[in-house]
């Protein structure tokens, strides 16, 4: 079964995560897919906009921590390694998935993301590469690894914040709703979730009657804007994420997943109930 779809229909070309049974939680295939959907309807010429969703509860619910987190680490998983571990091992394996994320920002034509459910930890990442996010009001996004265990590779929340702003988020962790991104300029809009589907429909049919060339210029303009420093901040970003996944309080929060159950450990990493550094719960 495919874990990414891409479905033409008319000039619109409709990208759709495809692992409703955990959420679209991200594998070791599902970047790649991405990325190939997103070449695809970008080199299709009667395609002017994409339009990225996903499939079941959720638009996508970061990297599939069962896998990553709770299993035993192991010669098939590849975020983390058996001590000592090879940083650069890391690196180009983490790398690979943040351009695959990031073919969304590059394509020439815009991409447009619809977010229900929740877009959080590897799943904002995705959500935030777009050029253009609309959320549901009762949707969540938020980065929870930047607690423990994580940083985000593309960088994308200072680009769409500023400082002061992603340090809010990326400080504490925090998920917020759909509503509140968009008051924090952290997304273009969020309407009610039974109103999601027209409001994104509407943008896409509007946009769809530009010619493609003016869609591209615009978009390419806009981001150049940002691209002198993006490729750095991200390289950095990609390094620190693997750091944190192999530093003494990420190698504690890894090792209680396996024993305790990813839900758990992520339970107490988001309600601050356990010191990952002296490995043990707050007192």
């Amino acid at each position: 079964m495919k874990k990414v779809l891409l479905e033409k229909d008319g000039r619109i070309g409709r990208i759709v995560l495809n692992r409703p049974e955990v959420m679209n939680a991200i594998d070791d295939d599902l970047p790649a897919e991405l990325a190939a959907a997103v070449a695809e309807a970008d080199a299709d010429r009667s395609i002017h906009v994409m339009v990225l969703s996903g499939n079941g509860r959720a638009f996508c619910a970061g990297y599939d921590m069962t896998y990553y987190a709770q299993q035993t680490s192991g010669e098939g998983n590849q975020v983390t390694q058996e001590m000592p571990w090879d940083p650069m091992q890391d690196y180009h394996f983490m790398w690979a998935n943040t351009q695959h994320f990031m073919s969304i920002w590059r394509a020439m034509k815009p991409v447009i993301c619809k977010v229900h459910g929740f877009a959080v930890a590897g799943g904002s990442d995705i959500a935030l590469c777009a050029d253009l996010t609309y959320m549901a009001d009762d949707a969540q996004i938020g980065y929870m690894p930047a607690r423990v265990w994580g940083t985000p590779t593309t960088a994308m929340w200072v680009y769409r914040l500023g400082a002061e702003k992603a340090k809010r988020m990326l400080f504490t962790g925090d998920k917020i709703n759909g509503t509140q991104a968009e008051n924090m300029g952290l997304i273009l809009k969020s309407v009610p979730a039974p109103q999601l589907d027209a409001e994104v429909e509407a943008m896409a049919q509007r946009m769809a009657t530009v010619p493609i060339n003016q869609l591209a210029m615009q978009k390419m303009v806009i981001n150049q804007a940002m691209e002198a420093t993006i490729t750095q901040t991200q390289r950095l970003a990609t390094v620190f994420d693997g750091i944190s996944r192999h530093s003494p309080e990420g190698l504690n929060f890894k090792a209680r997943s396996e024993t305790e159950g990813w839900k758990q450990s992520v339970r107490e990493r988001d309600q601050g109930a356990f010191d990952w550094t002296m490995n043990k719960p707050v007192e």
